[in-house]
């Protein structure tokens, strides 16, 4: 046998690229490997790696020149995941010393995993992705590193082997081995990791912000709070994901492929049932937030895909950091150009920000004297730009809770109490939308949806023209108040918007109310 073929993939974005490792040997020569096929430099040190492995697995290769090349030539090749690819095709070169693979066993399979020198195959990222990818490519089988195992069994319909060397791979091919795949009951899995460690009755109080948060919530909105230090918004905030609709199995694992590409998935936590919740650090980049570097992964929006991305001091986040927000918020995905390629990550998330009405805090405050002059204030707030702001359906108060609340045993209703009704207007929403392609919630209505489902009674109508008028509202917050209306009739079971429902949602408006007319 003068060349052999195994299966394996590449990551491209979140998404896996099918690539044919394929190994020969030449008849006579200088004894040489050469490797090709646009590989990265961990890829080119492979050969290093992998002949060290073989030798001391007590394999071997031909003692002729090697060629190795990495199939299509055009795609770029990144990783230690060839490792064991290129490691099994030239071990089943030497049939003479190595013994014969198991007839078509390499045609039937992908492999994917990174070695070590003594031969034990280390875990590698994005396993999911390039499980799903060897389904499609029609595969029966893929084998990965034993860590792997968990979090590529999650795909239906492929063998998963999880293997732990060189050596015991090489037997599993060639049948001197009897391995039995990876065994998941997924539907047992799925349910197992959709617990949340917190819960919406820890909180005390706030009962007007917890109202706020449901809406905003129910219809996908994003929103932000402002209070003093020590409202408790990082609080809500982190228990906001416990009150989303569960995670479907498809979205845990369009979930799972981003955190796995990013090398956030491990043994233990190899699955992500529940919503992520991220919350970065003010002094985070541009790159950070939307995701790049030279080899393009993802960052937090896209991390927060399906779920809550949590800006705590919204106005201390750099302005230019801020901005790069707009496309996310706006398509749901994120594309990034660079010398690579072009990447395209998904980020359909729900922002909620938080931030202080004023420099020091205190703005408001019952208790304490804010000592910022009019023109601090004025600047703090400008630090967050119109079109952003354009972008956030709610803006709540979050007072200080007083005494007697904080010191009550009584707690709220519970996160799954909640869940419930926000599940229950998600329901009627997807209903609503069902021949509206890509409008999935009250929050992406455009301008065509928000005339044929948003209508007023006259007695809304004339009191919304009121609230315009006199509380001098910005044409952005028009829009705003009417499909926050619609979400507050969709948690009523109501066909139509109410005046209370208009009233109510004016209330979520402290920003144009108060401090940004």
């Amino acid at each position: 046998m003068a060349l052999t073929c195994v299966s394996s993939g590449t990551l491209h974005g979140v998404e896996a690229h099918s690539v044919e490792v394929e190994v020969n040997a030449g008849e006579s020569g200088q004894i040489d490997i050469k490797l090709v096929g646009l590989p990265d430099a961990a890829v080119r040190e492979s050969v290093d790696r992998v002949t060290t492995a073989i030798k001391n697995s007590a394999l071997r290769w031909p003692n002729k020149p090697i060629t190795i090349n990495l199939a299509p030539a055009d795609i770029r090749k990144e990783g230690p995941s060839f490792d064991l690819p290129i490691a099994l095709g030239m071990a089943a070169l030497d049939e003479e010393r190595n013994g014969r693979l198991k007839q078509g066993a390499l045609e039937k399979c992908s492999v994917a995993g990174e070695l070590a020198l003594d031969g034990r195959v280390r875990p590698i990222k994005g396993i999911l992705p390039l499980t799903i990818q060897a389904k499609r490519e029609g595969k029966k089988a893929i084998l990965v590193p034993a860590e792997n195992a968990a979090e590529a069994s999650i795909v239906e319909g492929i063998y998963v082997y999880g293997v732990d060397t060189i050596r015991s791979a090489y037997e599993l091919l060639s049948g001197d081995k009897s391995v039995r795949p990876h065994d998941l009951d997924r539907e047992a899995f799925f349910q197992s990791k959709q617990d949340y460690p917190i819960d919406f009755n820890e909180v005390k109080g706030q009962a007007h912000a917890k109202r706020a948060l449901e809406v905003a919530m129910a219809g996908g909105h994003n929103i932000l709070m402002l209070g003093s230090p020590g409202t408790g918004k990082s609080m809500l905030a982190k228990r906001l994901v416990t009150i989303l609709p569960t995670m479907t199995e498809q979205e845990a694992i369009e979930t799972t492929k981003i955190h796995s590409v990013a090398g956030l998935v491990d043994a233990k936590n190899s699955f992500l049932a529940t919503r992520p919740f991220r919350s970065p650090h003010h002094t985070i980049s541009d790159v950070g937030l939307l995701g790049g570097s030279s080899h393009p992964t993802p960052g937090e929006v896209s991390l927060a895909h399906n779920g809550l991305l949590f800006l705590d001091e919204l106005p201390e986040f750099r302005r230019s950091t801020l901005e790069v927000l707009r496309q996310p918020l706006e398509d749901g995905r994120v594309t990034i150009s660079r010398a690579a390629g072009k990447f395209t990550f998904p980020s359909r998330f729900s922002l909620v920000a938080a931030m202080n009405p004023c420099p020091c805090g205190y703005l408001g405050d019952p208790a304490r004297e804010c000592r910022c002059s009019p023109n601090q204030i004025e600047k703090y707030l400008q630090r967050i730009s119109g079109p952003l702001l354009d972008r956030i359906d709610l803006h709540i108060d979050v007072p200080a809770v007083d005494f007697q609340e904080l010191r009550t045993e009584k707690g709220g209703e519970s996160s799954a109490a909640i869940r419930q009704r926000v599940e229950e207007a998600r329901a009627i929403q997807l209903q609503r939308f069902i021949s509206h392609p890509g409008v999935n919630c009250n929050c992406d209505m455009g301008t065509r949806e928000v005339s044929e489902f948003c209508k007023l009674s006259p007695a809304s109508e004339h009191t919304l023209e009121q609230a315009m008028d006199s509380l001098n509202f910005s044409a952005r917050a028009y829009d705003r108040i009417l499909k926050v209306s619609r979400t507050l009739a969709d948690l009523e079971g109501e066909r139509d918007i109410k005046e209370m429902h208009v009233l109510e949602s004016i209330q979520y408006r402290t920003l144009d109310r108060n401090l940004w007319a």
